[in-house]
């Protein structure tokens, strides 16, 4: 078997790994990554998640009522297809343009903690290193239920994305932030789309109202809802008088009973699980939990120390730019000060991509409520903001504005935007919470007109004591 011998191995392209592999190898570390798929260089982001499907997302939106949707969609996928090459070619490049980086594709395992054996069909590759970084990231779920293993109509995330033609009707398994933008992609390519989970509400961790201006938006948009309730099984049909599908059982309380739902597709949006059953994790002395995700302390060192976890695997926030900054981490022990760790993380933002986006940043009313803080609260229909004309503009005026803040600091606590541009202004909001930037001077800041970001001006204006109230 032949070797070779390096200062960092990192297993994996994704944000954290690809970008620690760059910044160390540019400041003459040697290097070498592994990645299995060559579908992946990049990382999960740009090939099958975040830049893929908001791609196509945006194509949806665009989609007008005179296209026909199977031909629009397919169009579409090719547009993405075609973006995704292009990143995928980039990010290879960016890395194979540093000589003290080497880039290996094979299946990487451990055999000893500084020791990684890769294989390729037959061929093997001992890869001894200083330290070793996994950055082997997540996978869909697998289906629990009944029929799923036989059925050539249950999709996941990355699959669903290639699914020939456009199904007229898809069933969506789980309400989360991914089924949900899924579901809203495809009720605008034109499928009947129906969401099935398991919690008797939507999105049971936003605030009420919240998750109705969610709900009122996609079932304008088409999408019909079964919450409280479970897939039970799927049986794929030849539908000599239907045309070929897939039924659907689900099943709820006693009131619900048991009921059918006819598909041409079934997404299966119930999570992720982590990339790791393959590396022999325990030869290298690493941990997990019990979901198997893998252990690691502030400074993202494993239960042996010169092995690093990074990204998604270490179950820490599923966000690229927490990778991202999951390599300064690492990078900060590897050449720095070694004083960085995830504690510094303050107000890390989300959006799920709807059409409109919803933005979170910081607690919610609710979660105000639980820890008993004395806060302000302001809360908006987009459609009411005077000041903010920017959404009648591009005529998308659903969803709402919603600002906590301390009613003794004046400083933001948290903030939930559900509007046209949510996915930037939050940004600034989180921003000003990091740097302790109060409420006030965002109301009182001067904003291009028209802009989204101008409804801080009459949104916090309108800041109230706490209702009382559940």
């Amino acid at each position: 078997m032949e070797s070779i011998s390096v200062d960092v191995l990192v297993l994996g392209w994704g944000k954290a790994g690809k970008t620690l592999a760059g910044a160390l190898g540019r400041q003459g570390q040697h290097v070498a990554l592994v990645e299995r798929s060559p579908q992946m260089y990049g990382g999960t982001c740009i090939n099958v998640a975040c830049v893929p499907t908001k791609a196509l997302i945006h194509r949806a939106e665009e989609r007008r009522g005179t296209d026909d949707p199977a031909d629009y969609f397919a169009t579409s996928v090719v547009a993405r297809d075609t973006l995704i090459a292009q990143l995928n070619a980039r990010n290879h490049a960016m890395l194979a343009e540093v000589d003290t980086v080497t880039l290996i594709d094979g299946q990487a395992r451990f055999v000893a903690p500084d020791q990684v054996e890769v294989s390729a069909g037959a061929d093997r590759l001992l890869v001894r290193a200083d330290t070793v970084v996994v950055n082997t990231g997540t996978v869909p779920a697998p289906p629990q239920f009944e029929g799923a293993a036989d059925s050539t109509r249950v999709y996941d995330s990355t699959t669903l994305q290639h699914v020939e033609p456009l199904p007229r009707r898809l069933v969506v398994v789980g309400a989360g932030y991914v089924g949900l933008e899924f579901a809203s992609m495809f009720a605008h390519f034109g499928s009947s789309v129906h969401v099935v989970d398991h919690n008797e509400s939507l999105l049971p961790r936003e605030d009420r109202d919240v998750a109705e201006a969610v709900r009122r938006l996609l079932e304008e948009q088409g999408v019909e809802f079964h919450l409280g309730q479970t897939v039970q099984s799927v049986l794929d049909h030849d539908g000599a008088e239907q045309g070929p599908g897939t039924v659907v059982t689900i099943s709820g309380s006693p009131d619900l009973g048991t009921r059918t739902l006819r598909a041409d597709a079934v997404l299966v949006a119930t999570g992720r699980v982590p990339a790791t059953p393959d590396l022999d994790l325990a030869r290298a002395g690493v941990t997990t939990d019990a979901r198997g995700f893998i252990e690691v302390d502030e400074h993202l060192r494993t239960a042996t120390p010169t092995v690093f976890a990074v990204g998604d695997v270490n179950g820490g926030p599923q966000f690229t730019y927490v990778s991202l900054d999951d390599h300064r981490i690492v990078l900060d022990q590897l050449v720095g000060s070694g004083g960085r760790t995830t504690k510094d993380r303050v107000a890390v933002p989300t959006t799920t991509f709807l059409s409109p986006p919803l933005a979170r940043v910081g607690i919610s009313e609710t979660e105000a409520r639980e820890l008993e803080i004395d806060v302000l609260v302001a809360v908006k229909d987009v459609a009411g903001i005077a000041a903010m004309p920017r959404p009648k503009i591009v005529g998308e005026t659903h969803g709402l504005i919603k600002v906590i803040v301390d009613a003794e600091t004046d400083l933001i606590l948290g903030a939930t935007l559900f509007c046209i541009d949510a996915q930037e202004v939050v940004n600034l909001i989180a921003l000003a919470m990091r740097t302790g930037t109060t409420a006030s001077r965002l109301r009182d800041g001067i904003w291009t007109h028209p802009s989204t970001t101008e409804a801080l001006n009459e949104v916090l204006a309108s800041l109230r004591p706490l209702a009382p109230g559940a």
